[in-house]
């Protein structure tokens, strides 16, 4: 049986929620947003690789997808009363665990100091701030929020990041149909390896908003730069990113685990 850790157990039960974490609303969450988010995708016509094209496809694309995805991560939140578990980490990890956040973030900033930005338009500039910010509060409030919260409620830190994670690399894979083909399959295995540094941002700073800022910091420099989801640096190094990520992560929660062993046996009884 899965231990599950006691401080996080009690704040499942806290009673000022609306309502009791438990997966099947995590899941329910997440699925509400897929379909809300991939409906309006797929009804506006998307074509992926050309999503940072113009300013009518990132209005289309980008900002009109996010807009009804946020009214129902909004909806969602305050519906279960979950808006302070799911922003607020009670036990940050070692400082030192800001390490690979702190690489993405540099990686981001230098691409776009390095980018050629000729052809975007004060009114993409707008799309572009707009729909990043959306990207960062939607999908880390719904799979480093919501889905953190409800997984909490059964499963171990190492499955909680595993799971969360994995579905949040598992939401991009409809792309396949969308205009990027097998890609998508190299997307969602990314996906999982920058998913998990998202999830280190916030358990080392004890706060979801530096995910969401940090997602929508890459996610601008991606579109900004190219206006498709490759380009340059970011291309060569996401990859590498994810790698030492997926390595990482089950290390560092292994050794938090064995603190928390270690210090309940220190600890006196009664």
């Amino acid at each position: 049986m899965m231990s599950i850790n006691r401080d996080r157990l009690q704040e499942s039960l806290d009673p000022g929620l609306r309502v009791r974490p438990r997966v099947r609303w995590g899941v329910l969450a997440y699925f509400l947003y897929s379909a809300v988010f991939y409906a309006i995708f797929v009804l506006n016509g998307v074509d992926y690789p050309r999503v940072g094209e113009s300013e009518q496809t990132l209005l289309l694309w980008y900002v009109l997808p996010l807009s009804g995805g946020a009214v129902l991560t909004i909806t969602m939140v305050t519906l279960y009363g979950w808006w302070r578990p799911s922003l607020v980490e009670k036990r940050r990890l070692s400082g030192w665990t800001m390490t690979l956040p702190i690489i993405m973030m540099v990686i981001a900033i230098v691409n776009m100091l390095i980018g050629d930005f000729t052809r975007i338009t004060p009114l993409m500039w707008l799309y572009l701030i707009v729909g990043s910010i959306l990207v960062g509060f939607n999908e880390d409030m719904i799979n480093r929020g919501q889905l953190i919260v409800a997984l909490r409620s059964r499963f171990s830190e190492t499955g909680v990041w595993l799971l969360a994670t994995a579905m949040f690399a598992v939401f991009h894979l409809p792309n396949i149909f969308l205009g990027i083909g097998v890609v998508a399959l190299y997307q969602v295995m990314i996906a999982f390896g920058l998913g998990s540094i998202f999830y280190l941002a916030r358990r080392s700073t004890g706060s979801l908003v530096s995910a969401m800022l940090l997602h929508g910091l890459w996610d601008f420099s991606n579109f900004a730069t190219n206006g498709s989801s490759s380009y340059p640096i970011a291309g060569a190094l996401a990859p590498l990113l994810a790698i030492v990520a997926v390595i990482t992560v089950p290390i560092i929660l292994r050794r938090e685990r064995g603190r928390d062993r270690a210090q309940s046996v220190s600890q006196p009884a009664g």
